[in-house]
């Protein structure tokens, strides 16, 4: 065996490549139709939750977060069909913004995929690739608007705890090149999902500031 063969393979079946493949699933099935079904999303997002674990103390709250929220919907997709039908249940019951409602973890699991995108885009275009520059600016983006100084103090102060961008191609089983190339994958397919999310609060004028 070639001493390399396993970098060429790099990107292939590992959390990278798993991760890209179901959102391009389930962006290519939302393609061909109008609602866009629970179960597989729950599955497709179930992917994510080891991007935030090898991120390490600085994502746990993100991580502990995301995890519980896909759960409780993952749940719910035994008696809801599609995320419509979600929106469609608090609308009826004014339940949208109240804590632990489906509407409102949904909103929560959609900031988790776009941290997460974010995180990508930024290390991809961030000089030498800094993840903690990266993380930063994402989380700065994403969630900090949403968290109590609380929570934005213990994410600032575990940015500095972060994997070097070495560590983390390593837990990632990814190469230089193999690393850009599933990210995009990602940050492609989930940026239709991502948009679509957002479109079933604002057709509902539920507005997106929480």
């Amino acid at each position: 065996m070639d001493e390399n063969d396993g970098f060429e393979d790099a990107g292939t079946g590992t959390p990278l490549s798993a991760i890209a493949e179901a959102f391009e699933e389930l962006s290519s099935n939302r393609g061909h139709s109008n609602d866009l079904m629970l179960k597989p999303f729950c599955d497709a997002c179930s992917h994510v939750s080891i991007l935030f674990s090898s991120l390490g103390i600085a994502f746990k709250f993100a991580e502990l977060e995301y995890v519980s929220k896909v759960r409780d919907l993952s749940e719910a997709s035994k008696i809801f069909e599609s995320l419509n039908s979600i929106l469609d249940y608090d609308v009826r019951n004014d339940t949208v913004r109240t804590p632990g409602s489906l509407s409102r973890n949904l909103r929560r699991v959609r900031q988790g995929l776009d941290l997460i995108r974010a995180l990508f885009q930024n290390f991809l275009s961030t000089y030498e690739n800094s993840l903690k520059e990266a993380a930063s600016m994402a989380y700065a983006k994403v969630c900090a608007p949403y968290h109590t100084w609380a929570v934005r103090t213990a994410v600032s102060a575990g940015m500095c705890a972060l994997p070097t961008r070495d560590q983390l191609l390593m837990k990632l089983n990814e190469t230089n090149d193999s690393v850009e190339r599933e990210m995009r994958r990602y940050i492609d397919a989930s940026l239709p999902i991502i948009e679509y999310i957002d479109e079933l609060y604002v057709s509902r004028n539920i507005s997106l500031d929480w």
